[in-house]
């Protein structure tokens, strides 16, 4: 059994009501729940960050789901790391820059939402020019790297706003959840 934190970083804007990072956060909790102790963030909610720390700590996994707004998290995610990633806590000074990580016994997973659709990562003609998702999202890995967490696969949606498959991405997201946390069973 492990501690898995869920993130929610959506952001509400306009059109973007965040149903569909709902509904996946949701999915996750009732795949993982049975085998797991879950807890969440929905960070568009609130939170203390002194809590938000203590639930870090307490992780095994931390899972974000979130849209990728202009290539990046939505501003409010990007405030909440901001506030909740802290020197002593999360990170220390070191001899060589990135390496005073804190969290070296934690995993985490990207789980993303793209208005793109996955074509657009293919080869060096589309728009990524072949790139591929962990490659879009480096600079996510990056900030988890510095303070010491390793990378489970990564997971995403593609095409969300014009052709959405919800269907499809929840069996999608199942299967995904299966094979990144495979020491631990998962319901069906």
């Amino acid at each position: 059994m492990k501690n898995i934190l869920i993130i929610n970083g959506h952001q509400q804007y306009r059109s973007a009501e965040g149903k569909l990072n709902n509904t996946l956060v949701e999915n996750m909790i009732r795949v993982l729940s049975p085998y797991n102790n879950v807890k969440t963030t929905v960070i568009q909610n609130g939170y203390h960050a002194e809590e938000e720390q203590q639930k870090f700590l307490w992780a095994d996994v931390v899972i974000y789901q979130t849209p990728i707004y202009w290539f990046s998290v939505p501003g409010l995610l990007k405030t909440y790391m901001d506030e909740i990633y802290t020197y002593g806590t999360f990170f220390t000074g070191a001899d060589q820059y990135g390496t005073g990580g804190l969290l070296t016994d934690k995993t985490y997973m990207l789980s993303t939402t793209w208005n793109a659709p996955a074509s657009a990562f293919e080869d060096e003609t589309q728009f990524f020019e072949g790139n591929s998702l962990d490659e879009a999202l480096q600079h996510l890995h990056r900030i988890h790297k510095f303070l010491g967490m390793k990378p489970l696969k990564s997971f995403s949606c593609y095409d969300v706003v014009k052709n959405p498959n919800i269907k499809q991405y929840i069996a999608n997201l199942e299967q995904h959840l299966k094979e990144a946390l495979t020491n631990e069973p998962v319901a069906k």
